[in-house]
């Protein structure tokens, strides 16, 4: 059966559309369900997380937007989570969770068979909540974990706690993707990502847009690319009191990394799998859609189109 895409944003929506929505998860008919920001009621919410842990096709599930509004609606969520085996992607931007919504959707969250990409930006949580998601990161593989995380604008969290989770990614042996940007983390905690990134075999992209920093934490991840190979390929410093001529220098480093790893796999011809480029999603205000590369644990890839 071909599997589709359902997309609503900022509506209050109606028993039918509640429906058909169930209706389509239970069948197991669509892939992509996004209701960004839209009102239902605790009753139709319930009745559309049954559907999500009914679903066998359901990657994707868009609830940004204060759609996990309550702790009840958290736990709810939870026990569809810990019934569906299929879900790759799951957003909740915006919504108020707080380290008890963390502690209510962990253990579903970290025995999920596919989750490989999870956004927690903005969703007011703490040094618990941080400490649950660095179990997510299992090392060396002992399991299957996150490969994107965001973390956006979550003021909270202590020096203490952005610490613990740079140690986490270091020691992580799957993530690609980290956006921490709009966190007040300053320079000594960017020195500590700085390791994190060095250690790493997987981290591809770092956003650390509007973070308090300066040319102190620049001129680390300068001196960082230029001496240590690292699987870094995009680090975001943009809205930091950063000068221009470093950061330039910077993106101008991981671009020549970039084109020799390139190189060398088209040096080494048809053997060679071409690296995967990172799922980076990037996340927006704006009420436009925006294409998604999303990665499964199987290394399968869709392309969805959604409004973030």
């Amino acid at each position: 059966m071909l599997t589709g895409s359902i997309q609503i944003t900022g509506e209050a929506l109606s028993g039918a559309e509640i429906k058909d929505i169930c209706d389509s998860l239970k069948e197991s008919s669509v892939r992509l369900l996004s209701v960004r920001g839209c009102q239902l009621s605790d009753r139709d919410f319930g009745r559309v997380c049954r559907g999500v842990a009914e679903s066998h096709s359901l990657a994707q599930l868009n609830l940004n937007l204060g759609v996990v509004s309550t702790i009840g609606r958290t736990k709810q969520l939870a026990e569809a989570l810990k019934a569906n085996r299929s879900l790759q992607t799951l957003f909740l931007h915006g919504s108020p969770l707080l380290d008890a919504g963390l502690v209510t959707l962990n253990g579903a969250l970290s025995t999920h068979p596919s989750l490989v990409s999870l956004d927690l930006g903005d969703c007011m949580l703490g040094d618990e909540a941080v400490r649950l998601i660095c179990g997510l990161f299992p090392p060396d593989g002992a399991k299957s974990g996150l490969k994107e995380l965001t973390l956006s604008a979550n003021p909270a969290v202590s020096t203490q706690g952005w610490a613990r989770l740079a140690i986490a990614v270091a020691h992580s042996s799957q993530l690609r993707v980290l956006n921490l940007d709009y966190n007040p983390l300053g320079d000594h905690i960017a020195g500590m990502l700085a390791v994190s990134v060095a250690s790493s075999r997987t981290l591809e992209v770092l956003d650390l847009e509007g973070t308090g920093l300066t040319n102190q934490s620049a001129q680390v991840f300068l001196d960082m690319v230029e001496n240590y190979p690292t699987s870094l390929r995009v680090l975001v410093l943009a809205e930091n009191d950063i000068s221009p001529e470093l950061q330039q220098q910077i993106s101008d480093l991981l671009s020549e990394g970039e084109e020799e790893e390139d190189k060398d796999g088209e040096a080494r011809g048809s053997s060679v799998t071409p690296r995967e480029k990172p799922a980076w999603v990037p996340h927006s205000n704006s009420s436009s859609s925006q294409m998604v590369l999303m990665t499964s644990g199987l290394g399968e890839s869709f392309l969805a189109e959604t409004e973030m």
